[in-house]
């Protein structure tokens, strides 16, 4: 269930779903919205497009495979449920040089349009959703670490800023197992570099985190997966989970209750730009929200 509240153009619409290519994941999301809001279907699917992207600037013809084959996938899930299905992408299709190619291939699956978001509209997307279901009364400040970028957002601006989880675990190969002070320190020093714009944002009274960084976090931390929609993740909770994960190989890491197999390699990483962005946003704890930028497109669009 969530929250719509004060966006009548979603409401005016009995359902609809949304396609989302990710540079780590691809995801789809039905939402019926008349006569009350309700998650009819939620998935995800770890086929990350951006692989070998940062080496040579196009999209991979293995990972374009996987990712198609999980658009094929959802579209007929999507369609079963709503005629009304939108398809989106992020940060790898930004920088692709062969991202046409891509998406007429999309497109040609999928039977809709592929379009490619700016950072500024992810990130939008991104508050839009993480709040739909939290106090008016509060201020916000929305974090969304995805695989190839980050971005954050408040009521009044947002910034995209180009770091995530897969590009910082590609620059620093050493974040995929076991790594030693020496590796963690320099990969911290260039998180805290690309989030600086985070600075210039007014405090608000909560930060809320969403993405598969935070998701996923909160589940090993708490050595299970859980379906509430927001959940609390401290920075001390971080700092052990950080530990945690640089002492272990890759396979130990898999073998975490809790922790999704195929983001065992990046999530290392993803807990550092969370951490860094707490810093930066001056918050010791953060809300993690399972409604965020596919919740947020559809309420936009």
């Amino acid at each position: 269930m969530v929250s719509l509240s004060n966006h009548g153009r979603a409401e005016s619409r009995p359902s609809a779903a949304v396609i989302s290519i990710g540079t780590n994941s691809t995801r789809a999301l039905v939402v019926q919205f008349d006569p009350k809001p309700t998650i009819l279907l939620s998935r995800s699917i770890g086929t990350r497009i951006g692989e070998g992207l940062r080496e040579n600037g196009r999209l991979q013809d293995d990972a374009m495979r996987r990712t198609l084959d999980a658009i094929r996938e959802y579209a007929v899930a999507v369609r079963n449920l709503t005629p009304n299905v939108k398809m989106i992408a992020t940060s790898a299709l930004r920088r692709a040089e062969n991202a046409d190619e891509f998406a007429e291939a999309a497109q040609a699956i999928a039977g809709t349009p592929l379009e490619t978001i700016s950072g500024d509209e992810e990130a939008r997307c991104s508050y839009d959703g993480a709040v739909s279901g939290l106090p008016p009364e509060e201020s916000y400040g929305v974090l969304d670490v995805g695989g190839g970028s980050t971005e954050y957002a408040d009521a009044h601006k947002d910034v995209s800023c180009e770091i995530g989880a897969v590009r910082l675990t590609e620059r620093f190969n050493g974040l995929r197992g076991r790594a030693a002070a020496d590796e963690l320190e320099p990969a911290r020093a260039q998180v805290r570099t690309a989030l600086r714009p985070l600075q210039d944002f007014e405090r608000v009274d909560r930060l809320v985190a969403v993405g598969g960084s935070a998701t996923t976090a909160c589940a090993v931390i708490a050595g299970e997966r859980s379906e509430a929609t927001y959940a609390p993740l401290s920075r001390a909770a971080l700092a052990q989970l950080i530990e945690r994960l640089a002492s272990l190989s890759l396979e130990k890491r898999k073998e975490l209750p809790g922790m999704i197999a195929q983001r065992a390699d990046i999530l290392l990483a993803g807990a550092i730009i969370l951490d860094e962005a707490c810093a930066a946003t001056g918050h010791a704890e953060a809300i993690v929200s399972r409604n965020d930028l596919l919740l947020g497109y559809l309420l936009r669009h």
